[in-house]
């Protein structure tokens, strides 16, 4: 009783002496040990619980199962798993207790391989015996360790068998366990074959399931689920269920939905803490209602870094740059991900310059760049053809050993190949150890773009000896890679394997196949695929054509695809462009001059050409007959010198080039 009120009231140190007191009245009392031991932990007294553990070793004693459960449960707590091993190992006789407390030990400290190494060697150990097995808390810490690693759900079906064998699949938390577990693997067919066979489900059992959805990109089951949920019977959605449901409206960018999900917060008084509070800003802001969005940013409370970042990632998807670099600077400290959010923000609003600059503000700040950093910054630097920069990203992210993430990889690869080096390209693709179809397309992709089909197509064809499964984006780069060549057979072969391996022809695949029979001079026949296409031609598809009919300056096709492209594209200056230098080809000087009259009615301008060259002083950047450079006497001096060169060589000039005609 003394001990009860003391912690009760909170003198931790009273009772830990009264208790010590009591001990030496005593040889070995395993209960009052216990409640110390117990102390220790849940007041992190670590230094007493040491010399506690000492006090046993100097009298010999050897732990029975539940007081060597105690010592494991107090320095897995303190975070001394090495220590709780070896009180585990001098266990003579181990019970599914003690097994149990390591097993919770590693998984609290999210150890997962050493849950599953140790799970292994309970069962191998135990085989047979009829006293000492795994119950249900040692399968939700083999569970929990499953979700962790996020492996393939082949290990989670091999533990769902064991459940069903001995009988654990009727515990509703191991039923709970295990879809989860298939919803970090991806395997939502399993996941939501378990949650239908669940005899009696419990609200957990819905928010795994609903959760499992959201994360792995099915908003609408997701969605759906929801509903199914409300129209049920004795379960009520809590915060939880609405975290998974706004996070899926906000990435469907359903926003009728996302309001009556906050409607229903309100009117059923749900718990509003921070992580729905971020969940509601997160929609409004992603579904474009940003002032709505700010009204409640401002109202909240405490804010974390989820809650700026949803609100930067709203400005910057819809172009309101300046507003989520203000908001960004008010910032005492931004971490890491909010960095992220606005170097981000910054390359998809194409301001790659900024963006650089604040990855070098960053450093200066000492936040540690990561992958999503480094994958972030890429595309910056290949549109930039910063070949330096490109270099020392690549050089940390060898460093950072973030060289091996899927992303950071692929980016690399990407931008060593926009920037000339298929070769350095083809280095980080063989060092590249996990090869997944994004890798492998990527590099696919490097050598469809500089031109070389065979490289890409041989590669295409060892990816498949692989038994790896191409996506959608594979398929466009090799389509791609056949347009360049003028490859039709290959192209036609490649087009009908798309339903081979599961994938209905896109929109781009279609595009591919008009630019290969387009550039190889077939136009006739690139009109007919596109008249018996099953889907409505898009801009890109009719874009092939008129650029196929540019090359071979056939007039009639390219006035066919324009009649479509005008209508499609008002505003795209290029195809008005490429039409008027057909016409002029073509000797057809007034319909050419007519369209670039009407280019000049309707307000359209063609953008100037700009290119970058990276100097000494960094890079500097040029735009098509600008004159406000300071060395611009110099560029035109060598400019007219290699013409003259090239005159005396042989080559005539087509005609005088101009902003028209460029």
């Amino acid at each position: 009783m003394r001990f009860k009120a003391a912690t009760t009231n909170g003198y931790v140190s009273e009772a830990y002496e009264n208790l010590l007191h009591r001990l030496k009245s005593y040889n070995i009392d395993y209960s009052l040990y216990g409640h110390l031991l117990q102390l220790c932990k849940e007041h992190c007294l670590i230094r007493q619980g040491k010399q506690l553990h000492a006090r046993l070793i100097l009298s010999s004693t050897i732990p029975n199962n539940f007081l060597a459960s105690k010592l494991i449960n107090f320095y897995a707590k303190t975070k001394h798993l090495k220590e709780a091993h070896h009180v585990f190992d001098q266990i003579p006789m181990k019970n599914t207790f003690s097994w149990n407390a390591l097993l919770i030990g590693y998984s609290s400290e999210n150890h997962h391989v050493e849950t599953l190494n140790l799970f292994s060697s309970f069962l191998s150990q135990n085989f047979g015996s009829a006293d000492v097995r795994p119950d249900n808390f040692t399968v939700t810490c083999v569970l929990k360790a499953l979700c962790g690693l996020l492996v393939d759900s082949g290990l989670a079906k091999i533990i769902h068998c064991y459940v069903v064998k001995t009988g654990f699949d009727l515990d509703v938390f191991v039923s709970n366990g295990l879809i989860t577990s298939y919803s970090k693997c991806g395997d939502m067919v399993s996941s939501k074959n378990l949650f239908d066979e669940i005899p009696e489900r419990d609200v957990v059992s819905w928010n795994s399931m609903i959760s499992g959805y959201s994360q792995c990109g099915f908003y609408e089951e997701c969605k759906g689920l929801f509903r199914e949920m409300l129209d049920s019977e004795g379960f009520r959605p809590d915060g939880v269920t609405v975290v998974s449901v706004l996070q899926a409206c906000a990435q469907s960018n359903d926003l009728i939905l996302g309001m009556e999900v906050h409607r229903y917060v309100i009117e059923n008084r749900i718990e509003v803490d921070i992580l729905v509070f971020n969940s509601i800003i997160a929609l409004y802001s992603k579904c474009g209602s940003l002032d709505y969005a700010q009204d409640l940013f401002e109202e909240m409370g405490d804010k974390d870094e989820i809650t700026y970042g949803a609100m930067i990632s709203g400005y910057m998807n819809y172009g309101f740059v300046d507003k989520a670099i203000s908001l960004f600077q008010e910032m005492e400290k931004p971490c890491l991900s909010t960095w992220n959010a606005v170097v981000s923000g910054l390359v998809q609003n194409n301001l790659y310059e900024r963006a650089l600059e604040l990855v070098r503000e960053m450093q200066l700040s000492l936040v540690q760049s990561n992958a999503v950093t480094l994958s972030s910054i890429l595309p910056a630097i290949s549109d930039l053809s910063f070949a330096k920069g490109g270099k020392e990203v690549h050089a940390f992210a060898i460093k950072s050993d973030c060289n091996q993430n899927i992303f950071v990889a692929t980016g690399v690869i990407d931008t060593y190949a926009k920037l000339g080096f298929i070769q350095s390209a083809q280095q980080v693709f063989d060092h590249t150890k996990d090869r997944s179809v994004i890798i492998w397309t990527a590099i696919i992709s490097a050598y469809a773009n500089h031109g070389d089909a065979k490289a890409a197509l041989d590669l295409f064809n060892v990816m498949l000896s692989h038994r790896i499964k191409p996506d959608t984006v594979t398929f466009t780069a090799v389509l791609a890679a056949c347009a360049h060549s003028g490859l039709i057979e290959e192209a036609w072969r490649i087009f009908e394997l798309l339903e081979k391996y599961g994938s209905q022809p896109l929109d781009e695949h279609y595009a591919c196949m008009v630019g290969v029979l387009s550039l190889a001079g077939k136009l006739f026949e690139a009109v007919d695929f596109i008249r018996k296409m099953p889907i409505e031609p898009s801009a890109r598809v009719w874009g092939a054509l008129l650029n196929g009919a540019s090359v071979y300056g056939d007039v009639e096709v390219g006035r066919f695809a324009c009649s479509h492209l005008f209508e499609m594209e008002p505003e795209n200056t290029g195809n008005y462009t490429i039409m008027a230098n057909l016409y002029s080809k073509a000797g057809r000087w007034e319909e050419a001059q007519d369209l670039r009259k009407n280019m000049k009615i309707f307000g359209l301008k063609k953008i100037a050409g700009s290119s970058w060259m990276e100097t000494c002083q960094g890079l500097k950047s040029f735009v098509a007959t600008d004159e406000a450079n300071e060395k611009v006497g110099e560029v035109y001096g060598i400019l007219e010198r290699l013409l003259g060169s090239m005159r005396d060589d042989g080559y005539v000039m087509m005609g005088k080039f101009n902003e028209e005609t460029m």
